[in-house]
């Protein structure tokens, strides 16, 4: 079952050029992912997908990725906002950093790779909460990334500490997949949507499921998602480049839709940009 949206903003989409900026995870045994990747090299597939805005995501914890994403975004008419990075343990950099994303039309929000941190409940760290109070008075959210029950336990608290600060768990908080069974994740999302200021990404599917996925794979755990926390709270997101690893552009974003093609019409349009533009504040709504 397919169908046709007006409108479509890619939440969740990365850029990086390794032969001008270090992005340290990027290694020869990541195979298709050492390599550039520009805005050049999704324009074909965006523009097929029917993709018209998009919000670009770190990829590293460094000032030089963000600055190169803002000067994408500076140049590109599709990429209407920037998830960028800050130092969060840092407080006076972080706030000196945050004061400058502020004054940018594009930054919409924060990301680090706390996923790759050895303790998994670094971002409830004092001095990073206090980095993060700075976001909720500049208006700024924060994205997150859950590859561990762990670390959906440490969003939920998060969460709690901090509701008036606007959360983004990206990759659907990592579901099990493989396994076919909810499980804890599905607890742990009945939980964490208790929250009215989280919401979730459906993206990054494809690189946790077996080869030869289908959409029927994915088809519990985005029905779970939508029965938890609703289609306002839910946004669309490729996840490329890294996509690309469990499969080709074209084949994930259509699986993709094809999990929601049996919703509303509202609810349909709310998982393709409304909620996108609402969360981030992309302003598409009014144009």
């Amino acid at each position: 079952m397919t169908f046709h949206a007006a409108r479509v903003v890619d939440s969740h989409q990365h850029l990086w050029m390794i032969s001008e900026r270090a992005y340290d995870w990027i290694v020869p045994e990541h195979g298709p992912l050492n390599a550039d990747f520009g805005p050049q090299d999704i324009a074909r597939d965006a523009e097929a997908a029917g993709i018209t805005a998009t919000v670009l995501v770190q990829a590293a914890d460094t000032y030089e990725d963000t600055f190169y994403m803002l000067s994408v975004a500076a140049r590109e008419d599709r990429v209407k906002g920037v998830v960028a990075w800050a130092p969060l343990a840092r407080a006076a950099e972080a706030e000196a950093a945050i004061d400058l994303y502020a004054r940018s039309p594009f930054v919409k929000g924060l990301r680090a790779l706390t996923h790759t941190y050895d303790d998994p409940r670094w971002i409830l760290r004092e001095d990073v909460g206090g980095v993060l109070g700075l976001l909720t008075a500049c208006g700024l959210t924060l994205d997150y990334v859950c590859t561990t029950r762990e670390h959906v336990a440490a969003v939920t608290e998060l969460a709690q500490r901090h509701p008036d600060l606007t959360l983004i768990v990206d990759h659907l908080a990592a579901p099990d997949i493989k396994s076919r069974d909810l499980g804890k994740w599905g607890d742990q999302i009945l939980a964490l949507s208790a929250n009215p200021n989280v919401h979730m990404k459906l993206s990054g599917l494809s690189t946790s499921s077996e080869a030869g996925w289908t959409a029927a794979d994915w088809q519990p755990c985005v029905d779970h998602v939508l029965g938890a926390f609703t289609a306002d709270r839910v946004m669309l997101g490729s996840d490329w480049p890294v996509s690309i690893l469990g499969g080709d552009f074209a084949d994930v974003w259509a699986a993709q839709l094809e999990t929601i093609a049996g919703r509303s019409a509202e609810e349909r349009d709310a998982v393709t940009w409304r909620t996108a533009s609402r969360v981030y504040g992309l302003g598409l709504e009014h144009s």
